[in-house]
């Protein structure tokens, strides 16, 4: 049976659509890169016959073009299409190793591009993996010249639908100073006790001016008696 005499609920394009890739087979996913089989074989079958061919999928992504031209109904398209394909996949495995937050001043760093330079404050969330390797860094809020909101909820919440383990947050003061205000301390301590409560690990909260930074420290907690 051809792919096009399949019911629509059934066919690959319209089953990693409604489902996700996750639900395809190998040579499901593999028939979506062709595109289309030939008279005897529709594009399922032919991606049966490349795996086949080269041994099994990790051999077929190492496979160049000129190999896959052995098999019957792979023309150069086909064989460039699946080659580009794969060796997209090795340049996104072998990108630039993501930044990772050590430090105070590695997450001044990572914040300080969307901070430096504007004239109203700013607050920007750094947001990471376990291990503290940079997965988003997000503007929350803008607001006036000496003030911008620190709303505790959405942070909490853009940081756990960005998948993260870890966060820290950065705004600055157009004024140039450095020392923290009573809202500053405030916030700082919210963001720690609201991490806490979802298992998140809340890094640092620090001010950046145009050419400095400096770290808020938590607030300490009266000594129980």
């Amino acid at each position: 049976m051809r792919v096009k005499d399949l019911p629509v609920t059934d066919r690959p394009r319209e089953r990693l659509l409604a489902s996700g890739a996750a639900a395809l087979a190998d040579r499901e996913l593999l028939a979506l890169l062709l595109g289309h089989g030939t008279r005897e074989s529709d594009a399922v079958d032919l991606a049966a016959q490349l795996i086949a061919h080269c041994g099994d999928l990790g051999e077929l992504a190492r496979s160049d073009a000129h190999r896959l031209l052995a098999v019957r109904g792979v023309g150069p398209a086909k064989a460039a299409r699946i080659a580009a394909a794969f060796h997209l996949v090795r340049r996104a495995q072998q990108g630039p190793a993501r930044a990772r937050i050590t430090s105070s001043g590695d997450l001044a760093s990572e914040a300080a591009p969307f901070l430096r330079g504007h004239p109203r404050e700013r607050l920007v969330v750094v947001i990471c993996d376990p291990r503290g390797s940079v997965l988003r860094r997000a503007l929350m809020t803008e607001g006036g010249a000496d003030h911008t909101p620190a709303p505790i909820r959405e942070i909490i919440t853009t940081v756990l639908t960005s998948s993260g383990a870890a966060f820290g947050v950065a705004h600055n003061h157009p004024s140039g100073s450095l020392d923290p205000s009573e809202s500053d301390l405030a916030t700082t301590r919210r963001l720690a006790e609201a991490a806490d409560t979802v298992g998140l690990r809340f890094l640092d909260h620090v001010i950046v001016t145009d050419t400095a930074w400096r770290r808020i420290p938590l607030p300490q907690q009266p000594e129980a008696r």
